[in-house]
């Protein structure tokens, strides 16, 4: 079964070379910048299970991972090992570890009563405990460093502390911590490990892929060049693929917001964020505002809407439309726009636009529609209000390659002349419609208007000038 060339000397090994030198590495600070999907998460909870199980272990295992969904997933693949290697352990479910701070984390215990607990991303679960560390996806974590800072005093009595990732931009802590690494002197003596996509090819990762899928997927027909090609095929874009797949950190120098920043502000993979015209219509005491960017042929139409929430704008819907006729694009949005709950709406009222932006004018008030026209002054004043909210923390937007890649997209150039411009490279997936259907939605959101109010005068004082007070 499969098409797979480099097969392991032993197939039913359960371990890569890559892995296996991982779980070998006793270092006492280690990291690694991987690919993602490769089997590290896996090879990290067997060295939990053999550290932390026989007698005589002394220390508890406190791992990190980015969302409570891995954090259970990581629990799972350790009670799994533990029955491989006929180990005693007893699933303890989720444990409150602070009652205080309401933290808590997913516990498996062993005979010799020492624990592994895994648990989702917040830095303040680390605080306070010793025993070893395992920081899993650490560039994707809201903060890095702060993770880092709180989890490194842990291991002053003994244990070790582990770090694997894909990257986040050049900007990220974890990138810092490779470049000291490789070009500092590495003063922290940490033991580094890479394995790219292409490393884990040549060591036999699709064979053991291709051992575990049905045998009707079609990545059993492919050889290690076909599945490359595959995998890079199926990127948002070649940034994406370098930075996920070959340990090639986005250049954050040139773009408008930096990945901390956005991944800083996206909701975890089991947020349920999504709120569509039905439940809106049961929030009459919610603040809705929409940002609309109009294409036709060659960009989306992107309608995005946000929740204003006191000071944080939370996104509840972005709706793409890609090649629709003007009336079926007027149709989704009126849909919200016949919502009271929706307080004002910018639209794109450049080229294709105007039309667009008139008829919802006619139909709903220029009190509640806004007419937007781009111009470099117009996109500098709407861009900016965004950088800011993300560096703020004070918007929640979802954790999708297609949006990320478009908030990633957007470059400020100044040219020649010294006008800046703020501009994006043209793809299949628009020309950064997402980014500016969420700026023109933060628009709305920043600069609310009302129906005009008249207070009816019943009396009048006329003074000697003749001006009316």
């Amino acid at each position: 079964m499969g098409n797979a060339k480099n097969i392991p000397k032993d197939k039913d090994t359960l371990f890569l070379p890559y892995q296996a030198e991982w779980i070998r590495d006793d270092s006492r600070l280690k990291l690694m910048e991987k690919s993602r999907q490769i089997g590290l998460s896996w090879a990290s909870a067997y060295r939990q299970v053999k550290t932390t199980s026989p007698r005589g272990a002394r220390y508890d295992q406190w791992v990190s991972s980015r969302d409570e969904i891995q954090a259970r997933l990581f629990l799972e693949d350790c009670k799994a090992f533990a029955e491989i290697l006929n180990v005693a352990a007893r699933d303890l479910g989720e444990v409150v570890i602070d009652p205080e701070k309401k933290l808590s984390a997913f516990v498996v215990r062993f005979a010799n009563s020492r624990r592994i607990h895994s648990m989702s991303s917040n830095p303040n679960a680390q605080a306070g405990k010793r025993g070893g560390r395992v920081l899993d996806e650490f560039a994707l974590h809201p903060d890095p460093k702060m993770l880092y800072s709180i989890a490194y005093p842990g291991i002053t009595w003994g244990g070790n502390l582990e770090i694997f990732s894909s990257h986040r931009g050049t900007q990220n802590f974890f990138a810092r911590l490779c470049d000291e690494i490789k070009h500092g002197g590495n003063p922290k003596s940490i033991s580094h490990h890479k394995v790219t996509l292409q490393d884990a090819l040549d060591c036999g990762f699709l064979f053991k892929l291709q051992s575990k899928l049905p045998a009707d997927d079609e990545r059993q027909d492919m050889d290690e060049a076909a599945y490359f090609d595959y995998i890079r095929s199926g990127c948002a874009d070649e940034e994406q693929f370098l930075q996920e797949y070959m340990c090639v950190p986005a250049d954050d120098e040139t773009a408008f917001l930096t990945y901390d920043d956005i991944a800083a502000c996206e909701y975890a993979l089991s947020d349920e964020w999504e709120i569509g015209p039905d439940l809106i219509g049961y929030l009459p005491n919610s603040e809705f505002y929409l940002g609309v960017d109009v294409g036709r042929k060659k960009d989306l139409t992107v309608i995005w809407v946000l929740e204003r929430v006191l000071e944080t704008f939370f996104t509840r819907s972005v709706i793409a439309l890609e090649k629709r006729r003007f009336a079926e694009q007027e149709a989704v949005l009126y849909e919200l726009l016949d919502l009271p709950q929706i307080r004002r709406c910018c639209i794109d009222n450049t080229g294709l636009g105007m039309q667009f932006t008139e008829r919802a004018q006619e139909k709903y008030g220029d009190y509640r529609v806004e007419a937007v026209t781009f111009t470099n002054a117009v996109k500098e004043a709407l861009a900016y209000p965004v950088r800011h909210a993300f560096e703020e923390r004070a918007i929640k937007v979802p954790n999708e390659g297609t949006i990320r890649k478009d908030l990633r997209s957007i470059k400020k150039v100044v040219t020649a002349a010294g006008n800046v411009r703020f501009d994006a490279d043209r793809s299949e997936d628009g020309h950064a419609d997402r980014f500016w259907a969420l700026a023109l939605a933060l628009h709305a959101g920043q600069k609310p208007a009302g129906r005009p109010e008249y207070e009816t005068v019943t009396e009048r004082t006329f003074t000697k000038k003749g001006a009316f007070g």
